[in-house]
């Protein structure tokens, strides 16, 4: 078990960090790239640094066609094709300033894919393989006094695209220049590399800095140089000012090595919720002149492994956060700035304080914005599913094959080389789902050598099952666990990472189409999992599959990918599981409301603050009773439970929010004293009936109905001229439904397609028998038994005196093995009658007013065809709720849960309402020009079939079982 104590790490640092990392470029045999500090100034330039961002010229070798094409940018999204084989080449004529003259000219690319080749004039000067991770060429050499041609060819589909799945998963050919490009100028002796680490003392509160350099000499004679750092606060001033010692004697074409340790005292500690940043200014002196200078933020941050659990500044910690890909739908996996910041503002305004790079490195924009807002960061290198089914390349190749090695090893050393100044940056992962093997043995050497500051992550599933060959990193992954995982975790001796849990339901495409309620349901079972994954030690917490929608918007019209499994969609807007995270996952936790008795004056809060790092002092907590704010002190220490105080008299509703110290609201509660929920009823309303041979007519009030005597089924319901029920209530069963879309796939990508929703009918009614007719003293009764096409049943109506529509039913099943989503009974109405409107029994107090699941709201129909899955190209803006296909909106089609009433209502006032106790579910859809209205006695979680326990919990199969149920309705 690998242990990061401050004595073994800086005797690790001393004698094998200078053998491995200073002196030599290889590490075991295998070279190590430099990766520059992008210069902040040159000395004798007005600017170091060009941007070479834009448009590019784009030709395919072999065809005739020259086109222009963004850069950075996928050449597929942007409706160019390139096949397996061919080259695209990219064309840029470079102007390069005057006074870069005499300089040494590098070039970064931050991302290409797969394969590139670089020409400056038609000479080559450099290649590369891989994808995300930048790398670097010096093009001195082949430059012009004049004009200049910049070329990169650029294939896709090579080695460490299949080694990474990274156009499989993304269902099309990734290739192009994905990340920005940058011309930059050094002098001819120049900063190759600025690495700083920070340690603590005993206690976590001085610190030591450690900076390790490296100066390069491309001049032809030999020099001398040393670096002076300047270390400044988050306001400008000065901490401290060094000169490293004098590196004489520096060989032509030669590096050497500085090594500087500083102490400081009392350092601002970083931490995601204290994302406290230095600046540290790193300049180049020669003959004691300044020649360049290079600038980086810098945390006083530290990670220690003690057992089974993992700690940040001597602070045990937990990890609750979600997998990101790089996507939008426009664009692909070719992103802006902005949308990287977007990002970490969003998952970060939910709780989330941790980021799995599922499954390639993060740009150096969204590492920034980690590193300045607070998010961990796990960032892994571009390997995945190697000799994992999803893969099917694995059933040629053999993955312990020797060849492979050095791939692998790149793709994990530039994901180092590329984050390994970031303070968010606190586990390395070495590839995603893959089966261990010496090949990840020899991978994992060296990154440790190259970092030892940070563990390794590898996905293990560390206590058995699928891929269980005994990995060698510092912390075990397991993915998928149910509710029995975090209690497993404990059992272990590393700390375990569910680097995967909680899949948002995606594979049941068609269940998702028809019933967006379903992700309505994902909310408090995640909470129940999380707080199992807090109390168990050993479990370092989870990575929610999936942070963001997995579609592309193809110029040719598709929509393709793996679908919407984020709490966040591809436009960025927060979809229901997005509140169910953020509540999961919140920080402060009130598990007990006591009001106000006899003599006291004040509320009791019971108030668990899950901050690790995060007192309840630095909390605004701010109560609101009987709609008078009020500020609230406490003081409950991080990981622990106290009491809070609200001074209250005659109070009736209290309203409590807790604002983050980093801006935002963590979480917010509503409590309101109990209240009569009764939704009154008109008393001795006169009931009477007559029939004939066909149907019984009951007058209840202003409401007539006709009961069909062949079936027992009420056909219509007038208020006067006005039909306000088509049919029902009759019995309905919908079964579950995980139908992905059918495509022929390996790994699920059936996103593009066009697969609509289901349509649920009430059961079929054969015949009813036995009708009994009865005056009672509540009202007129109706009882029968129903034959229905599967099985038999028994019904009643009852006509209350107060007006009511009171029905009870009773059906078994002998034959069909099927398990149900839901079932009750279901209405059908005009489609006129296009309003709905819920009161209900929330999983939670507070919820944003645009989510489907609130409390209590009004949706109306608003149904709308979609060719597709949704509209293609057009960029989203409106809220989620307002999406709409031919059953209507997302609002008025999800599934409203614990309904105390509900109702739909048409523009002439017309209404039919339902009351309930707070255990049944509402259900409203657009079907052959009706509206169907479920009122289910049972509702479960949906088909998806990844996330297992607790949310798949109560699944149940309804042969032989008794189903019973029960509907209260008021016509008016």
């Amino acid at each position: 078990m690998a242990s990061y104590s401050n004595r073994l790490y800086w005797l690790f640092w001393v004698f094998f960090f200078p053998v491995y990392c200073f002196g030599q470029n290889t590490i075991n045999g295998f070279e190590i790239p430099r990766i520059s500090p992008l210069p902040a100034s040159t000395t004798g330039t007005q600017q170091a640094q060009i941007l070479l961002n834009g448009k590019w010229d784009f030709q395919v070798l072999g065809h005739v066609a020259k086109h222009n094409i963004n850069v950075p940018g996928e050449w597929e999204m942007q409706g160019f094709t390139v096949n397996e084989g061919e080259t695209a080449v990219y064309s840029l004529k470079l102007n390069i300033p005057a006074d870069w003259k005499g300089r040494q000219i590098k070039i970064r690319f931050d991302g290409v894919s797969s394969h590139a080749v670089v020409r400056v004039n038609n000479i080559k000067v450099g290649e590369h393989e891989g994808s995300f991770v930048p790398f670097e060429m010096d093009i001195t050499k082949a430059l012009n006094l004049n004009e200049n041609l910049l070329q990169v060819e650029v294939q896709a589909l090579t080695i460490s695209d299949r080694l990474a799945c990274t156009s499989q998963y993304a269902v099309h050919t990734v290739g192009g220049l994905l990340r920005k490009v940058v011309l930059f100028a050094v002098p001819s002796t120049n900063i190759a590399s600025v690495i700083s680490t920070t340690a603590f003392d005993a206690q976590f509160k001085n610190a030591t800095l450690k900076i390790q350099s490296s100066i390069a000499n491309d001049a032809l004679q030999s020099t001398s140089a040393q670096l002076q750092y300047v270390l400044m606060d988050v306001k400008g001033k000065v901490i401290f000012q060094k000169l490293s010692a004098l590196k004489e004697n520096i060989a032509p074409n030669g590096t050497i090595n500085s090594q500087t340790s500083i102490a400081v005292n009392q350092p601002e500690q970083w931490n995601p919720e204290h994302p406290y940043l230095y600046h540290l200014k790193s300049t180049l002196l020669v003959n004691g002149k300044a020649v360049e200078t290079v600038s980086q933020n810098l945390g006083f941050r530290q990670i220690n492994i003690k057992g089974n659990q993992l700690l940040v500044n001597g602070k045990v910690i937990k990890l609750h956060g979600v997998n990101r890909h790089s996507i939008y739908p426009l664009t692909g996996r070719s992103i802006s700035p902005e949308l990287d910041r977007k990002d970490a503002e969003l998952f970060r305004a939910a709780n989330c304080n941790y980021i799995r790079t599922s499954h390639y490195p993060p740009s150096e924009e969204f590492l920034n914005a980690c590193d300045e807002l607070g998010l961990f960061v796990e960032s892994e290198a571009s390997l995945c599913w190697i000799n994992h089914g999803a893969s099917p390349i694995w059933k040629k190749w053999d993955y312990k094959d020797e060849r492979f090695l050095p791939y692998m090893v790149n793709a994990d050393v530039e994901n180092v080389l590329a984050g390994r100044n970031h303070p968010s940056i606190i586990i390395w992962s070495l590839g995603n789902e893959s089966v261990w093997s010496p090949l990840w043995e020899k991978v994992l050497a060296v990154v440790k050598m190259l970092d030892p500051s940070r563990p390794t992550t590898f996905h293990d599933q560390c206590w058995g099952g699928y891929n269980n060959a005994h990995s060698k990193a510092d912390i075990a992954v397991y993915h998928y666990p149910g509710i029995n995982g975090p209690a497993a975790s404990d059992t272990m001796k590393r700390p375990v990472l569910f680097g995967e849990y909680a899949h948002i339901s995606c594979y049941n495409r068609r269940e998702l189409l028809t019933d967006p309620g379903v992700r309505s349901s994902y909310g408090k079972p995640l909470e129940t999992m999380y707080d199992s994954m807090y109390y168990h030690k050993g479990c370092l917490g989870g990575a929610i599959w999936s942070g963001i929608d997995d579609t592309f918007h193809m110029p040719d019209g598709r929509i393709i990918g793996y679908g919407p499994w984020g709490p966040i969609d591809g436009w960025r807007r927060p979809k229901p599981e997005y509140f169910g995270m953020k509540k999961a996952y919140s920080p402060i936790k009130v598990k007990q409301i006591i009001w106000p008795s006899t003599g006291k004056k004040y509320i009791e809060l019971t108030v668990e603050n899950r901050y690790d790092f995060t007192s309840l002092k630095e909390v605004t907590i701010t109560a609101v009773l009987n709609d008078v704010p009020q500020l609230i002190k406490a003081d409950i220490a991080p990981r622990s439970t106290g009491v809070i105080r609200i001074p209250a008299d005659n109070v009736k509703t209290l309203e409590i929010s807790f604002k983050d110290p980093r801006g935002f609201i963590a979480d917010e509660e509503k409590y309101e004293m109990a209240v009569d929920q009764t939704v009154p009823t008109s008393q001795n309303t006169a009931i009477s009936y007559t029939e004939n041979d066909a149907a019984y007519m009951v007058k209840q009030g202003g409401v007539q109905y006709i009961i069909s005597k062949n079936t027992g089924i009420i056909t219509s319901a007038r208020k006067g001229e006005m039909e306000i029920l088509k049919q029902g209530p009759v019995f309905s069963m919908v079964p579950m439904n995980k139908e992905d879309g059918g495509k022929p796939n390996v790994a699920g990508e059936t996103y593009q397609n066009s697969i609509y929703p289901l349509k649920n009918y009430p059961l079929y009614t054969l015949f009813a028998r036995n009708i009994v007719v009865q005056k009672i003293d509540s009202g007129l009764e109706f009882s029968m038994d129903i034959t229905y096409s599967d099985c038999k049943g028994k019904q009643t109506y009852l006509f209350s005196n107060d007006g009511k529509l009171i029905t009870e039913y009773e059906v078994q099943y002998n034959k069909a093995d099927i398990s149900p989503y839901q079932y009750g009974l279901m209405l059908q109405l005009p489609k006129s009658f296009d309003q709905l409107s819920w009161k209900r029994k929330a999983e939670f107090t507070v919820y944003p007013a645009n989510d489907v699941a609130r409390a209590i709201g009004t949706a109306m129909l608003n149904a709308k065809h979609l060719k597709a899955v949704e509209d293609w190209g057009i960029v989203q803006k409106g809220d989620w709720k307002d999406d709409a296909n031919d059953l209507g909106s997302n609002d008025f089609r999800s599934t409203k849960r614990y309904i105390q009433n509900a109702s739909l209502q048409n523009n002439e006032g017309d209404l039919v309402n339902v009351l309930s106790d707070a255990t049944q579910a509402s259900r409203t859809w657009l079907q052959d020009e009706h509206i169907n209205w479920l009122i289910a006695d049972y509702c479960n979680n949906g088909s998806e079939p990844f996330y297992g326990s607790p949310h798949s919990a109560g699944r149940i199969k309804i042969k032989d079982n008794i189903l019973k149920g029960r509907l209260v309705l008021i016509l008016k």
